[in-house]
């Protein structure tokens, strides 16, 4: 069976969107109140892109639950888009953040919680010098500077429909398999193809022909594609592209902000991979800005000499407000008592029934659409098999359906992750919760594809 029509999309997007308009009108008042003084009516544009026609209000989050200003709630799957994936405001997080906002909250000089969090960092994630930052976005940016500096090599390689925060260098895509700098990305003036190499996840001869020239600082990936749909790494492909890289000279760099959910050490720790570098950010903190970049021994040696070596002056790699003490403390308590073993073990199990309940459903359906997993993460995309690249995954889009879909559930009590369909299971999620998910998905597919 096939979805419906593009006219029966339009009938029922406007059913939804008037449900919607109907059941919030404090979000909309607030949404009104607010748009003169705000590029686009939000603080941040991404606020508008959800499928609402205007920004849903929240007034509280706790756990894996949302109220909104209307005071109806909703069972939150997006959790942030990852930055809340141990749900919202964890006791032991909102305790050690009460505690240090009385000691004040940031100095730029180091405290008690520092060396306990660095060692725990080594411990848990297996390198063994580490550096803060404020988002994930920053500490890539950091780490390529770090990286160019400790190669003397300025090229970076990175896979087609990567995201990396907004680190301008990654926005380079493969158009009918030639690199361009990505049309959406503003105001940058200069040509980013000069020292971006761009080229398709899990094809090793591309990486192979690509590492030859010797000129490539490091490769930038995430272990699993999340920002374009889910696309998995194939059997061996990570063992052979780490060999490759490190023939070549090349450093590895893992941005891990995503594949956290993959178990307490990440999925580089749980699939045995030897990164040069990891970036872990959003829900380090539980959900504070906060981020960190780790380093093996031998690229910190490389990036102290490199520093050592430089003039005296300011180097640009860092913030005044980096690891100030709201954050250190929300780290330390979100590693010692929050992203456990016991809590991830929680997390990855509920998003296995989660997944298995999306697949029935859409069997159930006869949709061609596939369902894939990374721990605690799942999504659906709307292609039959899953797909091996940026630009199979890209294919699978639909927005206008996607959308359709992301307000059906809302209005239904359910929010997922706005940009594509991105599911995640929190410590605080429950079986209750994935049922209503699943019920809430069902009688939007019933409604689809009847």
């Amino acid at each position: 069976m096939h979805i419906t029509t593009s006219a029966k999309r339009q009938v029922m997007a406007h059913q939804e969107l008037t449900r919607f308009i109907t059941t919030h009108p404090t979000s909309q008042t607030l949404a009104a109140q607010a748009a003169p003084h705000w590029l686009f009516g939000v603080p941040l544009h991404w606020m508008n892109d959800w499928s609402t026609p205007f920004a849903l209000q929240v007034v509280s989050a706790q756990g894996a639950q949302l109220t909104d200003a209307d005071g109806q709630s909703y069972v939150d799957f997006c959790l942030g888009d990852t930055g809340a994936m141990f749900g919202h405001a964890p006791p032991a997080v909102v305790a050690a953040v009460q505690r240090e906002v009385a000691q004040g909250c940031t100095t730029m000089l180091s405290g008690e919680d520092v060396a306990w969090v660095g060692a725990e960092l080594a411990r848990r994630f297996g390198l063994p010098v580490w550096q803060s930052a404020l988002s994930a976005s920053d500490a890539n940016r950091f780490l390529l500077r770090w990286v160019r500096a400790a190669t003397g090599r300025k090229k970076l390689l990175v896979f087609n429909g990567c995201y990396h925060g907004t680190v301008d260098d990654v926005f380079v895509d493969l158009v009918d398999g030639q690199p361009r700098q990505r049309d959406s990305l503003l105001g940058q003036v200069h040509d980013l193809t000069a020292h971006t190499v761009v080229i398709e996840f899990n094809d090793l001869p591309a990486l192979e022909a690509a590492l030859k020239g010797g000129d490539i600082a490091c490769v930038l990936a995430e272990p699993v594609m999340t920002n374009i749909g889910m696309v998995l790494p194939q059997p061996g492909f990570w063992e052979a592209a780490q060999a490759l890289i490190h023939q070549h000279g090349t450093l590895l760099v893992l941005d891990e902000t995503h594949t956290f959910s993959s178990g307490p050490g990440g999925y580089a720790q749980a699939n045995g991979l030897q990164p040069d570098a990891l970036v872990f950010g959003k829900p380090i903190a539980g959900g504070l800005p906060c981020a960190v970049y780790g380093m093996s021994a031998e690229l910190a040696a490389r990036a102290t000499q490199a520093k050592r070596d430089a003039p005296a002056g300011h180097s640009g790699i860092g913030t005044t407000l980096t690891a100030n003490r709201l954050t250190m403390a929300a780290m330390r308590a979100t590693l010692a008592e929050v992203a456990t073993p016991a809590a991830f073990e929680q997390m990855i199990s509920l998003c296995g029934q989660l997944a298995d309940g999306l697949r029935a459903c859409i069997t159930r359906h006869q949709l061609p659409w596939c369902v894939t997993q990374v721990g605690a993460r799942c999504e659906f995309q709307f292609g039959s098999t899953p797909p091996q690249n940026g630009t199979q995954a890209e294919a699978m889009f639909d927005p206008e359906l996607e959308h359709l879909i992301h307000l059906a559930l809302l209005n239904r009590g359910v929010l997922i992750t706005p940009f594509h369909n991105m599911l995640l299971c929190s410590p605080a999620t429950t079986a209750a919760d994935v049922a209503r998910m699943l019920a809430a998905f069902d009688e939007v597919l019933t409604q689809l594809a009847p």
